[in-house]
Order: structure tokens, then sequence, then C-alpha cells
């Protein structure tokens, strides 16, 4: 199963700017946003229950403070309360280490004109403190790009939304994913003729013990594992997964699905290890090319269930499998018999890469 919860340590903080407020906050709800932007003191004829308040005010859960004073009378009535600094130069950055340092619980950075590297030379000074790093975001693509600054990111984002769609996207960006790998028997090894076969090549290094969900069907993914290791036939590729043939589905961050074929540069999939931890990765080009194809069958016990499914793959050394003990195989090595990871679960339908819950049988 897939957890779809926010990394640990990471904020989405909302700030609603809808017209529609009281509808908005219900739908802030649904989708788990525990912090909002927004004076309570102002704000009394709205439900707030169930969420925090951020904002400058005495009554606000996290109390934003606009100076240093401010800052330590609030935490010397025991608040939750950190500094809102508007970034010019390098003073504000030593201010906002001097804020840390008189015991802030978090920062607002607001670095409208330099976003990224005011915020590198602030995440890296306040490496081992305590205090959270919020910045502010204009939309989801912000968003990701402030969670993954100098690798480690900020520790939270306050977007400013009126769309909860905006909000379902930025947390595609948040969520930690997670998962439940099985080992499957493999049933059938055989070759299976020509055809198409796509090579995804991200904008990252891969390790030894990732790849990328792969399969025929959309509930029933095999572990492909990532060219990392090289021969004296090969050099390594460490960015590349060579994946399956075109018309395989890979599982997307926003839990959709898409055909290999449909994958493009610029597009993120999930890189998976062994352990069922993912993480997104961007996508540099796809390479489409017609080779031997081998099939792969095999089934996997679903707690009582037995569930089959199928890939098909470039017939060749470098195509691996991930096997008990972590034990890389080979498809021209794969015979029946031999168990390798797969993600599974129950049959579902998919209409254009969304899950509905209809009949289908795939075979």
């Amino acid at each position: 199963m897939q957890d779809k919860q926010i990394s640990k340590g990471k904020y989405l903080i909302v700030k609603p700017v809808s017209s529609k407020i009281e509808q908005f906050l219900s739908q802030l709800r649904d989708e788990g946003i525990k912090y909002i932007y927004i004076d309570p003191s102002s704000s009394s004829s709205l439900s707030l229950d169930g969420f925090i308040t951020v904002y400058a005010s005495n009554d606000a859960g996290m109390q934003v403070c606009s100076s240093m004073d401010d800052l330590i009378r609030a935490k010397g009535n025991g608040k939750s309360a950190g500094l809102f600094i508007k970034v010019k130069g390098r003073s504000d950055e030593d201010a906002i280490v001097a804020a840390a340092m008189h015991g802030a619980d978090f920062v607002l950075v607001d670095a409208d004109d330099w976003k990224i590297i005011p915020l590198e030379n602030i995440i890296a000074k306040l490496q081992g403190m305590s205090t959270k790093i919020l910045a502010y975001a204009r939309d989801a693509g912000e968003v990701r790009t402030l969670l993954n600054v100098l690798q480690l990111g900020v520790d939270g984002v306050v977007l400013e939304a009126s769309d909860i769609a905006v909000v379902k996207q930025s947390l595609v960006y948040m969520q930690s994913k997670e998962f439940r790998l099985r080992y499957a028997v493999v049933r059938e090894v055989r070759d299976s003729g020509i055809g198409e076969r796509a090579c995804i090549d991200t904008a990252s290094m891969l390790k030894v013990g990732e790849g990328m969900l792969i399969g025929s069907r959309a509930n029933f993914m095999f572990l492909m594992h990532n060219e990392v290791i090289g021969s004296e036939f090969t050099s390594p590729r460490p960015f590349r997964v060579n994946a399956g043939a075109v018309h395989c589905y890979t599982l997307m961050p926003d839990g959709r699905t898409k055909y290999l074929s449909e994958i493009e540069a610029g597009d993120e999939v999930l890189i998976v290890d062994k352990d069922g931890k993912a993480r997104n990765a961007v996508v540099g080009r796809v390479k489409i090319e017609t080779r031997p194809m081998r099939l792969v069958k095999a089934e996997v016990d679903l707690d009582g269930i037995m569930e089959e499914g199928s890939i098909i793959v470039q017939n060749a050394e470098t195509i691996r499998f991930i096997g008990k003990d972590a034990r890389l195989i080979a498809v021209t090595d794969l015979k029946a018999g031999d168990e390798v990871l797969v993600y599974a679960r129950g049959s579902r339908g998919r209409h254009f890469g969304i899950e509905v819950d209809e009949f289908i049988l795939e075979k």
C-alpha cells in the first residue's frame, strides 16, 4: 500500500484567498491540511476547528513576529513563535541566525528577488539547529523547488491558494511515498519476438537497489532495476532504467499511471528502492527503439488470493529484476521458480490513468 502522508518535518501552510472560504476550508480538511495562514481574531465567524493558525497575532497558534523584541516577548509568554524576514542582503541572513539563537521555533523567509541562493545560505547556516525554515510559494512548482533547495529543502512553505487543485498538486511534492513490495514467483519466461522498448533516462543518479515499477497491468508491477552496474561489454548508465515495452504502465508521483510511450522529457517519475521507499526523479529523455523482447509472467499471494501479472522487456543482460537477498537477476538468466520483487494489489480499472472501481479482466 502506498503511504501518502506529508514527509516528516515538512509543513504545508495554506493561506486561503478563496471567495468561498467555508467551502475551501472544508476541502482543506478533506486533504489533511493542518496549518492555515489566517488571523483567528478576525475570523470568528469561520469554523477553524482542526486547524493550527499561523499569523501575526497573539491569538494564532503559531505567532509570526516582525521584530526580535516581539519574538523574545512571545517566547517569554510560552508561545510557539517565529520571525518574519524579507531577505534583501547578508545582514538579513545574520538576523535569521540570531533569531534561531534566541529560540525562534521558525523563521518565515520572503526572498522574492533572489529566492534560491539566500535559502541555500540559510539552510546551511541553520543546520543542526531546531528552528524550522519556512518560505513563501506562489504555486505548486515553487513548492517543489523550495522543498529541494540544497537537497535538504526548506521545512515548510506558505502557499497562497484559492483552488484546491493547487493544494493537491503541492501535496504530491510533499508526500512521503512508500510501497509494500512482495516477492512474486516467476511462472514463465520466454522470447516474445520483436517490439519497441523504452529507456527512461532521468536527471538523477540512481543507486544499487533502485528502479521503477513497471508492468503490463496497473495493479501488478515489477521493480525493474536501473543500469548503475556495467560489464566488460557495457558502461554503467546510473541515470537509466531500461523499463520495458511501450505498452507497459508505470506509476507516477500523483498516483496515476502512464504508458511508457507517453512519458517525455520534463515528466516526473517514481524511483523506488528494494525496501519500497520512493522518490521523484525528472525525466531527461525517453529512448524508444526496436529490440528483441522477452515475456515474463509471475504470480503473488495477496493475503490468500493469487494475483498474476506479466511484463515484456528487452531481451538483454542489462535488464535486471531484484530477487531474494537483493540479488540482481538478468532477464536472460531468469527462470521459472525464481522470486522477484513486485508491487501488486487486487484488480482495479483505470480511466486515462485514474483508478476507478469497476470490473476489469486483464490477461
